[in-house]
């Protein structure tokens, strides 16, 4: 891994001539992402956002933090014990300059030792899950690390209506969930490898959030995009 998004980040904290970075997908052309946008406050977040900070709880992990907004409000405004989690070294690098007092450096589905009361994937938070088929995976991985009264906070977005035609239809593809979807990040004249990023509707993350042991609320939608709220299902006598 080329680490292209943790340069970014390091380039625009250290002032050191940051450009946009640019990403695609399967089915998108280039798109720009300016920098300073992953280094927004509370105020210039996305509703969706906003709320799920407001409803973090006690100790909470903050996976794909990036650059550490999000757990830089926790940890200074809610005064929250916050652990950022991240696979980029030099985003790590940059949240423990920000201030971030616990920042870890390490893949999720690797991460362990912890259970935490929030566990929060905000900025299309399914993406992390890959493709539909792993989602068992990383929801069983999820509810290992949640204390039994815990919660995830998880945001995403149903791009169906990328796939609508002229005609009001979809043009689907068979092969696999429309959803599934390869993402290059480029930066500087560098491309990293295309990862996979799921973009999963609310329905699908809820079935398959009942297969593993959750039950699944709809907070709040904002266009195509949706947060919701990921908690155990508990046994009788559980959580006491």
């Amino acid at each position: 891994m080329k680490d292209l998004m943790g340069k970014a980040i390091w380039d625009y904290y250290h002032a050191n001539s940051p450009e946009n970075i640019e990403t695609e997908t399967s089915i998108s052309e280039l798109d720009g992402l300016p920098v300073a946008y992953l280094f927004r406050n509370f105020e210039e977040m996305n509703l969706l956002e906003q709320k799920a900070l407001q409803l973090a709880k006690g100790k909470t992990l903050d996976v794909g933090s990036g650059a550490g907004s999000h757990s830089l409000y926790l940890q200074n405004e809610r005064n929250l014990a916050v652990t950022a989690l991240d696979i980029s070294p030099k985003s790590i690098e940059v949240c423990k300059l920000r201030g971030i007092r616990n920042a870890v450096c390490e893949n999720l589905s690797d991460y362990s030792g912890e259970k935490f009361d929030t566990i929060l994937l905000l900025m299309n938070g399914t993406g992390i899950f890959e493709t539909i088929d792993k989602l068992d995976f990383y929801l069983q991985k999820l509810y290992a690390l949640l204390n039994p009264n815990g919660q995830i906070l998880i945001d995403g977005t149903d791009i169906l209506y990328m796939y609508e035609e002229e005609d009001r239809g979809f043009s689907i593809p068979a092969a696999n969930y429309y959803g599934e979807l390869d993402y290059i990040v480029h930066y500087k004249g560098e491309s990293e490898a295309p990862i996979k990023w799921l973009y999963l509707d609310f329905e699908n993350l809820q079935d398959a959030a009942l297969e593993n042991g959750f039950q699944t609320e709809l907070i709040l939608e904002e266009g195509d995009a949706y947060l919701a709220s990921l908690s155990p299902i508990l046994s009788k006598g559980e959580g006491i």
